[in-house]
């Protein structure tokens, strides 16, 4: 079964607390949180010390996008806060390597995310090292943008190159994901779906976390 991981960038942070346990009830797998630092894109959210205060809140695993210039600076900042996954983008890691093996020294697991103009190829030579690979819907920066469509045969391809290599990496999407979304990257190959607005905008968030893993 698909896995399922609501982006708190969309959640209603003067109760954050009070969001969380709303999404624990419905039995999702993760809590996304996506870092900016206003210069990698055009956004600013939060440092290790909100991960550390939404960790004390949760027993959730931590999936943690750094979308920050110099991620290798705040790593560990980012693992004593509880991540428990720690994903970089490749558009900002001039040597991936050294990154992929600093995160995997703190025993996090590790991934790394692909914004939707960057193709595939690039991600090649490191794939068998990555717990997870994020493949980007949208460009990133702002939460409840629109589906990007012209990502799905990349989303295929991963998961051809993932299978004949009997890799364990999962494929993560995020971006415009909604239960019609879903249906177009779980078919292409998606493992793990990233939803925000479409979970904490709507009124029901169990029918819409059960709606994104059905098919």
């Amino acid at each position: 079964m698909v896995k399922v991981a609501p982006s708190l960038l969309s959640a209603d942070f003067r109760n954050i607390e009070r969001e969380i346990k709303r999404v624990e009830k419905c039995k999702v797998d993760l809590l996304h949180l996506d870092v900016m630092d206003g210069h990698f894109v055009p956004n600013i959210t939060f440092g290790p010390m909100i991960v550390e205060a939404i960790n004390r809140c949760t027993n959730l695993p931590l999936d943690v996008h750094l979308m920050i210039e110099n991620p290798d600076s705040f790593v560990e900042s980012f693992v004593k806060g509880g991540s428990d996954y720690l994903t970089v983008s490749f558009e900002v890691c001039r040597h991936l390597h050294r990154t992929i093996n600093l995160i995997k020294s703190f025993k996090v697991k590790v991934g790394c995310a692909l914004n939707p103009g960057t193709p595939f190829s690039m991600i090649k030579p490191v794939l068998k090292k990555l717990d997870l690979l994020l493949l980007m819907t949208v460009n990133p920066g702002f939460g409840g943008q629109k589906f990007t469509p012209s990502v799905l045969p990349k989303i295929e391809e991963a998961k051809k190159l993932i299978q004949e290599h009997k890799l364990r990496t999962e494929i993560q999407v995020d971006g415009g994901i909604n239960p019609e979304t879903a249906k177009l990257v779980k078919k292409a190959g998606a493992t793990i779906l990233v939803a925000g607005a479409a979970i904490f905008k709507s009124k029901n968030y169990c029918r819409t976390v059960k709606a994104l893993r059905e098919w």
